[in-house]
Protein backbone atom coordinates (compact mmCIF):
# COMPACT_ATOMS: atom_id res chain seq x y z
CA UNK A 1 0.00 0.00 0.00
CA UNK A 2 1.34 3.87 -0.68
CA UNK A 3 1.86 5.72 1.75
CA UNK A 4 0.23 9.84 2.16
CA UNK A 5 3.74 10.97 1.31
CA UNK A 6 3.81 8.89 -1.83
CA UNK A 7 0.65 9.51 -3.28
CA UNK A 8 1.00 12.86 -2.57
CA UNK A 9 4.22 12.94 -4.14
CA UNK A 10 3.79 11.46 -7.05
CA UNK A 11 0.10 11.63 -8.14
CA UNK A 12 -1.35 14.37 -6.21
CA UNK A 13 1.80 17.10 -7.17
CA UNK A 14 2.39 15.65 -10.56
CA UNK A 15 -1.61 16.73 -10.97
CA UNK A 16 -2.09 20.14 -10.12
CA UNK A 17 1.48 20.87 -11.68
CA UNK A 18 0.23 19.40 -14.44
CA UNK A 19 -3.39 21.78 -14.35
CA UNK A 20 -1.02 24.54 -13.53
CA UNK A 21 1.10 24.11 -16.75
CA UNK A 22 -2.56 24.32 -19.02
CA UNK A 23 -3.74 27.25 -17.03
CA UNK A 24 -0.73 29.45 -17.74
CA UNK A 25 -0.68 28.11 -20.90
CA UNK A 26 -4.45 28.80 -21.67
CA UNK A 27 -3.79 32.42 -20.54
CA UNK A 28 -0.62 33.02 -22.83
CA UNK A 29 -2.49 32.83 -25.45
CA UNK A 30 -4.93 35.74 -24.55
CA UNK A 31 -3.59 39.00 -26.05
CA UNK A 32 -3.60 40.47 -22.53
CA UNK A 33 -3.24 37.68 -19.91
CA UNK A 34 -3.23 39.48 -17.09
CA UNK A 35 -6.80 40.47 -17.37
CA UNK A 36 -7.85 37.15 -18.37
CA UNK A 37 -6.14 36.22 -15.10
CA UNK A 38 -8.48 38.42 -13.24
CA UNK A 39 -11.36 37.69 -15.20
CA UNK A 40 -10.92 33.88 -13.88
CA UNK A 41 -9.40 34.56 -10.05
CA UNK A 42 -11.67 37.55 -8.94
CA UNK A 43 -14.90 35.30 -9.16
CA UNK A 44 -13.08 32.09 -8.23
CA UNK A 45 -11.65 33.58 -5.24
CA UNK A 46 -15.55 34.81 -4.12
CA UNK A 47 -16.89 31.58 -3.92
CA UNK A 48 -18.34 32.26 -7.89
CA UNK A 49 -18.08 30.70 -11.12
CA UNK A 50 -15.57 32.60 -13.73
CA UNK A 51 -18.54 33.25 -16.54
CA UNK A 52 -15.06 33.74 -18.51
CA UNK A 53 -14.98 29.76 -18.65
CA UNK A 54 -18.85 28.85 -17.49
CA UNK A 55 -20.64 31.29 -19.76
CA UNK A 56 -22.00 34.79 -19.20
CA UNK A 57 -25.24 35.63 -17.71
CA UNK A 58 -25.56 32.98 -15.03
CA UNK A 59 -24.43 34.61 -12.43
CA UNK A 60 -26.64 36.00 -9.79
CA UNK A 61 -26.13 39.54 -8.25
CA UNK A 62 -27.33 42.73 -10.93
CA UNK A 63 -31.03 42.37 -11.45
CA UNK A 64 -32.66 43.00 -14.80
CA UNK A 65 -33.47 46.83 -15.64
CA UNK A 66 -37.17 47.06 -16.71
CA UNK A 67 -38.07 47.55 -20.06
CA UNK A 68 -40.20 50.37 -19.38
CA UNK A 69 -37.42 52.09 -16.81
CA UNK A 70 -36.63 56.05 -18.12
CA UNK A 71 -33.71 57.95 -17.00
CA UNK A 72 -34.09 59.79 -13.54
CA UNK A 73 -33.04 63.39 -12.99
CA UNK A 74 -28.99 63.75 -12.30
CA UNK A 75 -28.03 63.95 -8.18
CA UNK A 76 -29.17 67.44 -6.84
CA UNK A 77 -25.70 69.44 -5.95
CA UNK A 78 -23.88 67.58 -8.26
CA UNK A 79 -20.29 68.35 -8.55
CA UNK A 80 -17.32 68.19 -11.27
CA UNK A 81 -14.09 68.87 -11.99
CA UNK A 82 -12.53 70.84 -14.98
CA UNK A 83 -10.24 68.90 -16.88
CA UNK A 84 -7.11 71.35 -18.39
CA UNK A 85 -6.89 71.46 -21.84
CA UNK A 86 -10.27 70.80 -23.33
CA UNK A 87 -12.45 72.12 -20.03
CA UNK A 88 -14.45 68.97 -20.07
CA UNK A 89 -16.40 68.58 -16.80
CA UNK A 90 -15.78 65.22 -15.15
CA UNK A 91 -18.60 64.60 -12.45
CA UNK A 92 -16.70 63.52 -9.15
CA UNK A 93 -18.97 60.73 -8.28
CA UNK A 94 -18.55 57.81 -10.89
CA UNK A 95 -18.90 53.45 -10.71
CA UNK A 96 -15.79 51.61 -11.33
CA UNK A 97 -16.26 48.84 -13.68
CA UNK A 98 -13.56 46.19 -11.99
CA UNK A 99 -12.42 44.54 -9.51
CA UNK A 100 -15.52 42.17 -8.18
CA UNK A 101 -17.17 38.54 -9.92
CA UNK A 102 -20.29 41.30 -11.10
CA UNK A 103 -17.22 43.00 -13.04
CA UNK A 104 -16.43 40.35 -15.30
CA UNK A 105 -20.02 39.05 -16.50
CA UNK A 106 -20.97 40.59 -19.45
CA UNK A 107 -25.04 40.22 -18.67
CA UNK A 108 -24.36 42.11 -15.23
CA UNK A 109 -21.98 44.28 -16.31
CA UNK A 110 -24.01 45.85 -19.44
CA UNK A 111 -26.96 45.71 -16.54
CA UNK A 112 -24.75 47.78 -14.14
CA UNK A 113 -23.62 50.36 -16.30
CA UNK A 114 -27.20 50.73 -17.81
CA UNK A 115 -29.08 50.67 -14.17
CA UNK A 116 -25.90 53.67 -13.49
CA UNK A 117 -26.81 56.04 -16.04
CA UNK A 118 -30.51 55.56 -15.59
CA UNK A 119 -30.38 56.65 -11.96
CA UNK A 120 -28.80 59.52 -12.72
CA UNK A 121 -25.22 58.52 -12.94
CA UNK A 122 -22.84 59.99 -15.65
CA UNK A 123 -19.39 59.09 -14.83
CA UNK A 124 -18.42 55.41 -16.01
CA UNK A 125 -14.70 54.02 -15.22
CA UNK A 126 -13.18 51.19 -17.37
CA UNK A 127 -10.65 49.72 -19.09
CA UNK A 128 -8.76 47.55 -21.45
CA UNK A 129 -7.92 45.22 -18.34
CA UNK A 130 -10.97 44.58 -17.14
CA UNK A 131 -11.92 43.16 -20.97
CA UNK A 132 -15.65 44.15 -20.74
CA UNK A 133 -16.08 47.42 -22.69
CA UNK A 134 -18.10 45.39 -24.87
CA UNK A 135 -20.86 45.30 -22.44
CA UNK A 136 -19.92 48.69 -21.19
CA UNK A 137 -20.73 50.18 -24.54
CA UNK A 138 -24.06 47.77 -24.77
CA UNK A 139 -25.12 49.71 -21.81
CA UNK A 140 -24.38 53.08 -23.06
CA UNK A 141 -25.79 52.96 -26.26
CA UNK A 142 -29.08 51.48 -24.74
CA UNK A 143 -28.99 54.36 -21.79
CA UNK A 144 -28.78 57.03 -24.96
CA UNK A 145 -31.46 54.81 -26.87
CA UNK A 146 -33.61 55.28 -23.11
CA UNK A 147 -32.77 59.26 -23.57
CA UNK A 148 -29.55 59.36 -21.92
CA UNK A 149 -27.57 62.36 -23.95
CA UNK A 150 -23.79 61.31 -24.84
CA UNK A 151 -22.66 64.27 -24.14
CA UNK A 152 -23.53 64.13 -20.45
CA UNK A 153 -21.54 60.65 -20.13
CA UNK A 154 -18.18 61.01 -18.80
CA UNK A 155 -16.61 57.62 -20.20
CA UNK A 156 -12.84 56.52 -18.93
CA UNK A 157 -10.78 53.94 -20.56
CA UNK A 158 -6.78 52.35 -20.09
CA UNK A 159 -4.38 51.26 -21.91
CA UNK A 160 -2.48 48.71 -19.64
CA UNK A 161 1.68 48.91 -20.00
CA UNK A 162 2.12 45.65 -22.05
CA UNK A 163 0.90 47.35 -24.67
CA UNK A 164 2.85 51.22 -24.33
CA UNK A 165 4.15 52.10 -27.76
CA UNK A 166 2.97 54.08 -30.54
CA UNK A 167 1.66 51.90 -33.01
CA UNK A 168 0.40 49.64 -30.15
CA UNK A 169 -1.49 52.04 -29.04
CA UNK A 170 -2.91 53.23 -32.07
CA UNK A 171 -4.79 50.01 -32.27
CA UNK A 172 -5.52 49.66 -28.26
CA UNK A 173 -7.91 52.76 -28.99
CA UNK A 174 -9.15 51.57 -31.76
CA UNK A 175 -10.02 48.62 -30.25
CA UNK A 176 -11.99 49.88 -27.48
CA UNK A 177 -13.68 52.17 -29.20
CA UNK A 178 -14.75 49.02 -31.63
CA UNK A 179 -15.64 47.52 -28.64
CA UNK A 180 -17.80 50.00 -26.62
CA UNK A 181 -19.76 51.02 -30.15
CA UNK A 182 -18.74 54.92 -29.74
CA UNK A 183 -16.94 57.74 -31.38
CA UNK A 184 -15.05 58.73 -28.77
CA UNK A 185 -14.02 58.38 -24.93
CA UNK A 186 -14.06 61.28 -23.26
CA UNK A 187 -10.66 60.14 -20.74
CA UNK A 188 -8.47 57.75 -21.70
CA UNK A 189 -5.61 56.84 -19.16
CA UNK A 190 -2.06 55.02 -18.46
CA UNK A 191 -2.90 52.34 -16.46
CA UNK A 192 0.45 51.87 -14.92
CA UNK A 193 4.00 53.60 -15.18
CA UNK A 194 5.43 50.17 -15.92
CA UNK A 195 4.21 46.34 -16.64
CA UNK A 196 7.86 45.11 -14.86
CA UNK A 197 9.11 41.52 -16.75
CA UNK A 198 5.60 41.18 -19.05
CA UNK A 199 7.15 43.55 -21.33
CA UNK A 200 5.25 45.44 -24.24
CA UNK A 201 5.62 45.59 -28.06
CA UNK A 202 8.12 48.84 -27.71
CA UNK A 203 10.30 47.13 -25.31
CA UNK A 204 10.55 44.27 -27.10
CA UNK A 205 12.17 46.99 -29.59
CA UNK A 206 14.52 47.48 -26.95
CA UNK A 207 13.08 50.84 -26.12
CA UNK A 208 13.08 51.65 -22.08
CA UNK A 209 9.66 52.05 -20.40
CA UNK A 210 10.47 55.74 -19.89
CA UNK A 211 10.63 56.44 -24.19
CA UNK A 212 7.53 53.46 -24.40
CA UNK A 213 5.74 55.71 -22.30
CA UNK A 214 6.68 58.79 -23.89
CA UNK A 215 5.20 57.10 -27.49
CA UNK A 216 1.99 55.66 -25.67
CA UNK A 217 1.45 59.77 -24.65
CA UNK A 218 2.39 60.57 -28.28
CA UNK A 219 -0.11 58.40 -29.55
CA UNK A 220 -2.86 59.66 -27.17
CA UNK A 221 -1.98 63.66 -28.15
CA UNK A 222 -2.73 62.52 -31.41
CA UNK A 223 -5.46 61.06 -30.94
CA UNK A 224 -7.31 63.52 -28.82
CA UNK A 225 -6.03 66.17 -31.91
CA UNK A 226 -8.22 63.80 -33.92
CA UNK A 227 -11.16 63.61 -31.73
CA UNK A 228 -11.20 59.51 -30.87
CA UNK A 229 -10.36 60.13 -27.04
CA UNK A 230 -10.91 63.70 -25.46
CA UNK A 231 -8.51 64.09 -22.81
CA UNK A 232 -5.73 61.75 -22.06
CA UNK A 233 -4.46 60.88 -18.45
CA UNK A 234 -2.30 58.88 -15.87
CA UNK A 235 -3.45 55.81 -13.06
CA UNK A 236 -1.03 55.37 -10.34
CA UNK A 237 1.75 57.56 -11.50
CA UNK A 238 4.45 58.99 -8.91
CA UNK A 239 5.35 63.16 -9.31
CA UNK A 240 8.37 62.00 -11.33
CA UNK A 241 6.48 59.66 -13.83
CA UNK A 242 4.27 62.93 -14.61
CA UNK A 243 6.83 65.14 -14.84
CA UNK A 244 8.80 63.19 -17.67
CA UNK A 245 5.23 63.67 -19.34
CA UNK A 246 4.87 67.33 -19.25
CA UNK A 247 8.84 67.45 -20.13
CA UNK A 248 7.32 66.67 -23.75
CA UNK A 249 6.46 69.57 -26.29
CA UNK A 250 3.32 69.99 -28.39
CA UNK A 251 1.42 67.12 -26.55
CA UNK A 252 -1.81 66.68 -24.65
CA UNK A 253 -1.92 67.97 -20.92
CA UNK A 254 -1.74 65.46 -18.54
CA UNK A 255 -5.91 65.94 -17.36
CA UNK A 256 -6.26 63.49 -14.85
CA UNK A 257 -4.05 61.22 -12.12
CA UNK A 258 -6.19 57.80 -11.08
CA UNK A 259 -4.81 56.64 -7.80
CA UNK A 260 -5.16 55.00 -4.14
CA UNK A 261 -5.98 57.98 -1.98
CA UNK A 262 -7.39 58.05 1.48
CA UNK A 263 -6.16 59.19 4.69
CA UNK A 264 -4.26 56.30 5.58
CA UNK A 265 -2.00 56.34 2.19
CA UNK A 266 1.62 57.06 2.99
CA UNK A 267 3.10 60.90 2.60
CA UNK A 268 4.77 60.23 -0.98
CA UNK A 269 1.02 59.51 -2.12
CA UNK A 270 -0.12 62.37 -0.47
CA UNK A 271 2.36 64.38 -1.81
CA UNK A 272 1.67 63.13 -5.49
CA UNK A 273 -2.34 64.31 -4.83
CA UNK A 274 -0.92 67.70 -3.74
CA UNK A 275 1.22 68.05 -7.05
CA UNK A 276 -1.43 67.08 -8.74
CA UNK A 277 -3.36 69.89 -7.45
CA UNK A 278 -0.93 72.30 -7.36
CA UNK A 279 -0.19 71.75 -11.48
CA UNK A 280 -4.53 72.09 -11.76
CA UNK A 281 -4.17 67.62 -13.07
CA UNK A 282 -7.74 66.52 -11.71
CA UNK A 283 -7.24 63.50 -9.20
CA UNK A 284 -9.58 60.41 -8.98
CA UNK A 285 -9.73 58.68 -5.49
CA UNK A 286 -9.95 54.64 -5.25
CA UNK A 287 -9.78 53.00 -2.46
CA UNK A 288 -10.94 56.06 -0.12
CA UNK A 289 -12.18 53.51 2.60
CA UNK A 290 -8.48 52.11 2.50
CA UNK A 291 -7.68 48.46 2.72
CA UNK A 292 -9.86 45.35 4.70
CA UNK A 293 -7.52 46.31 7.80
CA UNK A 294 -8.45 49.94 7.25
CA UNK A 295 -11.84 50.09 6.34
CA UNK A 296 -12.83 48.47 9.82
CA UNK A 297 -11.03 50.73 11.97
CA UNK A 298 -12.55 53.36 9.97
CA UNK A 299 -16.00 51.72 10.30
CA UNK A 300 -15.23 51.62 13.84
CA UNK A 301 -14.06 54.95 14.35
CA UNK A 302 -16.79 56.84 12.23
CA UNK A 303 -19.75 55.18 13.46
CA UNK A 304 -20.46 58.21 15.82
CA UNK A 305 -20.32 60.22 12.81
CA UNK A 306 -22.67 58.45 10.50
CA UNK A 307 -24.95 58.22 13.56
CA UNK A 308 -24.90 61.92 13.55
CA UNK A 309 -25.09 62.47 9.92
CA UNK A 310 -27.65 59.73 9.24
CA UNK A 311 -25.21 58.29 6.60
CA UNK A 312 -23.30 55.37 6.00
CA UNK A 313 -19.43 55.20 6.41
CA UNK A 314 -18.90 54.22 3.16
CA UNK A 315 -20.66 57.86 1.96
CA UNK A 316 -19.05 59.54 4.58
CA UNK A 317 -15.57 58.63 3.09
CA UNK A 318 -16.94 59.23 -0.68
CA UNK A 319 -17.57 62.67 0.59
CA UNK A 320 -14.20 63.29 2.12
CA UNK A 321 -12.97 62.58 -1.21
CA UNK A 322 -14.83 64.64 -3.11
CA UNK A 323 -14.34 67.10 -0.70
CA UNK A 324 -10.50 66.91 -0.73
CA UNK A 325 -10.96 68.01 -4.49
CA UNK A 326 -11.04 64.39 -5.90
CA UNK A 327 -13.42 62.37 -7.85
CA UNK A 328 -14.31 58.73 -6.45
CA UNK A 329 -15.29 55.65 -8.37
CA UNK A 330 -16.99 53.31 -6.34
CA UNK A 331 -17.10 50.18 -7.72
CA UNK A 332 -20.98 48.35 -7.28
CA UNK A 333 -23.11 46.65 -9.13
CA UNK A 334 -26.11 47.00 -6.80
CA UNK A 335 -28.72 49.92 -8.28
CA UNK A 336 -29.63 50.40 -4.17
CA UNK A 337 -25.38 51.01 -3.67
CA UNK A 338 -25.40 53.33 -6.78
CA UNK A 339 -28.32 55.03 -5.38
CA UNK A 340 -26.83 55.36 -1.54
CA UNK A 341 -23.07 56.58 -3.53
CA UNK A 342 -24.74 59.23 -5.46
CA UNK A 343 -26.40 60.62 -2.85
CA UNK A 344 -23.24 62.23 -1.09
CA UNK A 345 -23.60 65.23 -2.61
CA UNK A 346 -26.35 65.87 -0.25
CA UNK A 347 -24.35 65.87 2.36
CA UNK A 348 -21.49 68.39 3.30
CA UNK A 349 -18.98 67.94 5.84
CA UNK A 350 -17.81 70.40 7.71
CA UNK A 351 -14.04 71.82 8.91
CA UNK A 352 -14.09 69.87 12.35
CA UNK A 353 -15.20 67.00 10.37
CA UNK A 354 -12.80 67.07 7.54
CA UNK A 355 -10.16 67.67 10.19
CA UNK A 356 -11.45 64.26 12.47
CA UNK A 357 -11.62 62.17 9.00
CA UNK A 358 -7.65 63.84 7.56
CA UNK A 359 -6.26 62.55 11.25
CA UNK A 360 -7.16 59.17 10.86
CA UNK A 361 -3.22 57.85 10.13
CA UNK A 362 -3.49 55.28 12.82
CA UNK A 363 -1.80 52.97 10.78
CA UNK A 364 -0.75 54.58 8.03
CA UNK A 365 2.78 53.09 8.32
CA UNK A 366 1.21 49.71 8.05
CA UNK A 367 -1.07 50.27 4.84
CA UNK A 368 -0.74 47.93 1.75
CA UNK A 369 -0.16 50.97 -0.91
CA UNK A 370 1.74 50.03 -4.48
CA UNK A 371 4.76 52.59 -4.32
CA UNK A 372 4.58 53.39 -7.46
CA UNK A 373 8.26 55.30 -7.13
CA UNK A 374 10.07 52.05 -7.28
CA UNK A 375 9.16 51.73 -11.35
CA UNK A 376 11.78 53.25 -13.93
Amino acid sequence: MMSIKSILLWRILPSIALALACFVGYLSQHELPLGLFFTIIIPASNGVLPPQIFGHGKMKGTPEVPDDLSPQPRPENEMFLTLPGSGDLMPQNGVGMCCRPTAYDDELVYRSTLWYLLLGGRHIDGAQLYLNSKAVGRGIREAMRRGVKREEIFLTSKIFPTHYGYESTMKVVKSELDDLGLEYIDLFLLHFPSSGPLGSPCSKEGKGISQCRKETWQALSELRNKGNIRNAGVSNFAVKHIQELEAMTDVAPVANNQISFSPFVPEKAMETVEYCHQRNMTVTAYMPLGGQHQRSLVMRDLAGLSTKLGKSVSQIMLRWAIQSGCAVIPGTGNPNHMKENLSVYEIELSDAEMKQINELKYNAKGYMNMDTNMFD
